[in-house]
């Protein structure tokens, strides 16, 4: 079947060439070849699409690969279980020693000719996860990029994969959260930069924001604050056991999951509020096989989905599913905001909405009363597809309108009743 496509009318042009910009900060300024595969985390062994297709872009059986174990706890086992893995999907890979938990000097490692000359041969480099901010403190300290890093670049210039899981997803952007407060503080602005936010390594160049654990953690609620604040227009947030291929224009959810899209161009705050708020930002989920072009602003749904039914309210026959209204209590909650977004593209509603807050704050701390109402709303270009092929409801959605404005939230949220005399 031939695959229809569909404008995503708001992606901004500057985008058309966000992977020939991702060396922008490089003396030789030269385009990128490669691939980045930005996973979301907690990706399955048994995740065959995503494995083998990290693999096959390195160029299939008997591709070499170096892991990166620098975020893990224990490097050297996450490292190891990595090498087990992409060989079982025909690769030839190695672990490299480098990060605080091997034995030696990390400054040393980052120097060392031999670990260099591995990554020079090698068409493929894979970070696990943990902590991204020990992969930054490593490889690009104080902002500067090391011997190894710089060899990482010019592989991926090359042609080659850099592929990341969990925090090998968060330093893909040119921004990251390095150790990010609780997502409702994070919303109440109570974030630093440098402590809770820091510069990434910037695979996927200037103007994407790249976020992980997605939509089961409901990181939103960071990522748009953090897009605000350093003038991102668009974010990726990838959910967990799925992947984001990029290359060149285009960006591929493969997977488990999906991913969110959140544009912000065209999007307004209101700065006499005087906490985070937003009016109009554009969301958009990609369920796997969805690609997303960003020179054309094009996204064309999966096969499956085409195959399915097109969701397009007020159009001649659309016959909604839901009827009822939807309010959320804890809009950040697993997968929480993407339901929410389904259930209103198949629904006869033209809103559903939401609260966002820590009901564990005590009364007196700074912002305890501060919490967030979320409204999901239709405009004239929100569409979507559904499809059950897979055994499942899955959806394909575009051009969710989102606002989302402080409220004052009681402390203590509840007592008992009936109430004391």
């Amino acid at each position: 079947m031939r695959r229809r496509l569909f404008c995503l009318s708001s992606l901004p042009l500057l985008l058309s060439a966000t992977l020939q910009a991702a060396a922008a900060d490089d003396p030789n300024d030269a385009p990128v070849k490669g691939w980045a595969v930005a996973i979301g985390g907690a990706l399955r062994n048994d995740n065959d699409e995503v494995w083998q297709r990290v693999v096959d872009l390195a160029g299939g059986r008997g591709a070499r690969f170096v892991v990166l174990g620098t975020a893990s706890e224990d490097p050297e086992a996450s490292g190891r279980s990595v090498v087990r893995l992409l060989a079982r999907r025909g690769a030839v890979a190695e672990l490299l020693p480098v990060g605080y938990k091997f034995p030696g000097d990390v400054r040393d490692a980052v120097r060392d000719p031999a670990l260099i000359d591995k990554v020079r041969k090698a068409r493929g480099v894979f970070f696990t996860g943990g902590s991204q901010e020990r992969i930054v403190d490593v490889l690009q300290p104080g902002g500067q990029r090391t011997p190894l890093l710089d060899a990482i670049w010019d592989l991926y210039r090359d042609g080659g994969v850099v592929a990341g899981s969990s925090a090998g997803a968060a330093i893909m952007s040119r921004a990251m959260f390095r150790d990010a407060p609780n997502i409702v503080d994070v919303m109440k602005g109570k974030w630093s930069e440098g402590t809770q936010v820091d510069r990434g390594l910037g695979f996927v160049g200037p103007d994407l924001f790249v976020d992980q654990h997605f939509l089961r953690r409901g990181r939103v609620g960071r990522m748009i604050p953090l897009m605000q604040a350093k003038g991102y227009r668009l974010g990726l947030g990838v959910d967990e056991n799925t992947a984001a291929v990029v290359h060149g224009e285009e960006i591929e959810i493969i997977g488990g999951r999906g991913a969110l899209l959140v544009d912000l161009a065209g999007s307004s705050t209101d700065a006499a509020l005087g906490v985070f708020n937003v009016r109009g930002a554009r969301l958009s989920y990609l369920d796997h096989g969805d690609l997303l072009n960003l020179r054309t602003q094009h996204i064309t749904p999966s096969a499956a989905k085409l195959r399915g039914e097109r969701l397009q309210p007020g159009a001649p026959g659309f016959e909604p599913y839901y009827t009822e209204d939807r309010f959320d209590l804890d809009m950040l909650g697993d997968s929480t905001l993407v339901h929410a977004m389904a259930q209103l593209i198949d629904s006869k509603k033209p809103e559903v909405q939401g609260l966002a807050f820590d009901a564990r704050v005590k009364a007196g701390e700074p912002l305890a009363d501060l919490g967030f109402h979320f409204r999901l709303y239709k405009a004239e270009d929100t569409m979507g597809w559904g499809s059950t092929e897979a055994g499942v409801e899955e959806y394909t959605v575009l051009n969710v309108r989102l606002d989302v404005t402080p409220v004052r939230m009681p402390t203590p949220l509840f007592g008992q009743w009936p109430p004391a005399r």
